[in-house]
């Protein structure tokens, strides 16, 4: 393990941070989101832009750029930078109908870290029925199952790998042309968008292309030209397979098949954290992780007395290889934190960093925050600020947890 000097605010600096403790971990070159950057600043000022009138008509549009409605607040959602309360609080008083389909998809990020939560490991597998699961592997980095000569997959492509984002639209296209078109195993596809997303997490993204397969859904979602057409006007008429395009027509429906349920976690607590805080200790210092790296993280404003401490996870990132810019993006948060307290940056594996010290930390829904709790035994535990409360009814269809959620939520 090693201890890594703190970075100066900003994007020069992170790189050179980047490059110099962390590009041996990474898939790609060293270099940040064209247009993205982190830390709280930076998601403040997303928010605040945010405009929520005409998301409903607009969320899906892809290009021009100019008409897209799509809230660009992910990256800074997925690390803690803006809870999904201030978010949903955010949009009051817009539009009904926009602040209903806008709060629609906060609820389904909701949803998704409930799934992941309990069910872990078990989302590599199709929940319900499902597209048979290619056993032939195939790295994603070789873009076979994306041809780089359809216009629309390219310009998808590209900013994916540049910018580290893309429309929700541009997802279910590149998701739904790499399985239900060409065939191959969403593990793969979704592998190389965990890499490269901003907002990348096992729960979203994983449950995004299980949904795609249609896993927890009735059918596959399936990409032809005309929603090219309708989304993103003019990529066609630049298309080299403008005339001989190979989505031309909608997919055949494949045929699925019947999956047993993963099992989930009982009780959810287990999976889902505390519901108050649990002090067992007097801390010493906040541990943050890559879940709650926001001012309003409930463990670093409950101690805002005490240093903070950040590990980047040595053999977990060797294992992800993600790319640089995910890594310049928590960097650059990282160093804008260490203005507002004193911060410890290391490098190595989180319990060796971290045994011994009396820390307070906020839950984290992820199995491996599990693992590295009952390792830890950290001071004080703070719950995870869940925008609806967890329940054990069910999380094998959107609808059915809603349900059960809206009813925990009532009063």
């Amino acid at each position: 393990m090693r201890r890594l000097i703190v970075p100066p605010p900003g994007r020069v600096a992170a790189i050179g941070f980047v490059t110099e403790y962390l590009a041996h971990l990474a898939c790609d070159e060293v270099r940040g989101s064209r247009s993205f950057a982190g830390g709280q600043a930076a998601a403040d000022r997303a928010l605040a832009a945010f405009d929520v009138a005409g998301y409903a008509s607009r969320r899906n549009e892809v290009r021009p750029e100019s008409r897209r409605g799509a809230s660009r607040l992910s990256p800074y959602v997925r690390h803690g930078l803006l809870p999904l309360r201030e978010v949903w609080d955010r949009v009051a008083g817009g539009p009904q109908r926009d602040v209903e389909k806008f709060r629609d998809e906060l609820l389904w990020q909701e949803y998704a870290r409930h799934w992941y939560a309990r069910l872990g490991v078990a989302t590599r597998h199709n929940v319900r029925n499902g597209l048979p699961d290619s056993e032939v592997g195939l790295d994603a980095n070789s873009l076979d199952g994306w041809p780089r000569s359809m216009a629309c997959i390219d310009r998808s492509l590209d900013e994916l790998v540049q910018d580290g984002w893309l429309v929700n639209q541009s997802r279910m296209w590149l998701a739904s042309h790499w399985t239900v078109r060409t065939g191959l195993r969403w593990r793969d596809g979704e592998d190389h968008f965990f890499r490269h997303l901003l907002d990348g997490s096992r729960a979203a993204n994983r449950l995004g292309w299980q949904w795609v397969t249609a896993a927890g859904s009735s059918k596959p979602y399936g990409f032809a030209r005309g929603q090219v057409e309708r989304r993103a006007p003019g990529t066609c008429d630049a298309c080299p397979l403008a005339r001989t395009c190979p989505i031309e027509h909608w997919p055949p429906d494949p045929t699925l098949v019947p999956v047993d349920p993963p099992s989930v976690d009982p009780p959810s607590s287990r999976s889902t954290g505390p519901a108050e805080v649990v002090a067992t200790g007097a801390p010493e210092i906040v541990w943050l992780t890559a879940e709650s790296l926001g001012l309003a993280d409930p463990a670093s404003s409950s101690h805002p007395e005490l240093p903070a401490i950040f590990v980047f996870d040595e053999p977990l990132l060797a294992r992800l290889r993600l790319s640089a810019k995910r890594l310049v993006f928590l960097t650059e948060t990282l160093a804008e934190l260490a203005c507002h307290r004193p911060l410890e940056l290391w490098l190595g594996d989180p319990v060796e960093v971290l045994s011994g010290r009396e820390l307070a930390v906020t839950f984290a829904p992820v199995p491996g925050f599990r693992r590295l709790v009952e390792e830890l035994r950290p001071a004080v535990l703070h719950p995870w600020p869940w925008l609806r409360p967890p329940t054990d009814g069910p999380v094998a269809s959107f609808s059915a947890w809603r349900r059960a959620a809206d009813r925990a939520e009532r009063p």
